[in-house]
């Protein structure tokens, strides 16, 4: 592998609330000098939790996405607290957004998304022993909690309200991990 990049200069554009972007000078190791762009997120990372009700059926979300103007189906997720474990932000996030907490909960992979200009972290928790427990949310308005079947992710990526790229790919790792599970039984 090649030697990482000399970062020769940065300076800040711009800084929101949730992120700050970034111009780089980048210097390659075969000498090649050029500026690069980034976005650097203000926060801890966010969890993206897949609620599993049973071995077949998992709680999605319907939430307004600004960023594509319509309701995407999704998993639940937000923003890590300061001090706040992967764990915890879960377990909060799936009490704010769809009524449940979850006995166990087990982190299955950090995800990047745009690794060549968002510095952002996503960590996928999957939650399991679900019972009913509510706390207040964030949102602006209530979620409708949506139930779908991990064998039905043919049916559910047709959908045009399903174009998240982590709920995707969760739902394809919970669907392995359920599957391994039935076949070790």
């Amino acid at each position: 592998m090649p030697e990482k990049p000399k970062i020769l200069d940065i300076q800040s554009l711009t800084k929101t609330r949730l992120f700050q972007i970034e111009k780089l000078q980048l210097e390659f190791s075969n000498g090649t000098q050029c500026y690069y762009e980034r976005i650097i997120a203000a926060s801890n990372g966010a969890v993206l939790i897949v609620p599993l009700l049973s071995n077949e059926t998992v709680l999605m979300i319907k939430e307004y996405s600004v960023g594509t103007e319509q309701y995407e189906l999704l998993f639940p997720k937000g923003l890590i607290d300061n001090n706040e474990s992967i764990h915890d932000a879960a377990n909060r996030e799936l009490m704010e957004e769809v009524g449940y907490a979850a006995r166990k909960l087990t982190h299955l992979k950090s995800m990047s998304i745009a690794p060549g200009y968002l510095g952002f972290q996503t960590h996928i928790v999957l939650a399991e022993d679900l019972y009913k427990q509510e706390l207040p949310g964030d949102e602006p308005e209530p979620l409708q909690t949506v139930e779908c079947h991990l064998n039905q992710i043919d049916t559910l990526l047709q959908r045009t309200d399903l174009t998240e790229s982590r709920s995707i790919a969760a739902l394809y790792m919970a669907r392995d991990i359920i599957h391994k599970r039935n076949a070790n039984d």
